[in-house]
């Protein structure tokens, strides 16, 4: 759909830059080049930062699923209209976030 040919871009570029983080976040966490310390306190240190970066890297993945289903619905001409209800999303909700799925009124519902 030509309207949202620019939201579409704009998906692309935040799924490209996540999946740059995502990478690096999955580099970090296998300690390629560091071996496990000696030391208690490092060990749990480096547990705690690998619980950190891997928060991280489920968030990224959960945000990379809802920007490829954004895209999708696209795609399908969908987009814009809320999955739960099927009215109209409010274009300043979907111009903050570009991948919601549902209008303000049934995302507040859900929380």
């Amino acid at each position: 759909m030509k309207e949202y040919d620019q939201v579409r871009d704009q998906l692309i570029d935040m799924l490209e830059e996540l999946d740059v983080r995502l990478s690096k976040i999955t580099n970090e966490v296998k300690h390629p080049e560091e071996p496990v310390s000696q030391d208690f306190e490092e060990q749990a240190s480096q547990v705690e930062n690998d619980q950190v970066l891997d928060f991280l890297g489920n968030a990224a993945r959960v945000e990379i699923e809802q920007i490829r289903h954004a895209i999708a619905r696209i795609d399908n001409g969908e987009y814009g209209d809320c999955e739960v209800c099927g009215e109209a999303i409010n274009p300043e909700r979907l111009k903050a976030v570009p991948f919601t799925k549902m209008c303000i009124k049934c995302a507040s519902a859900i929380k």
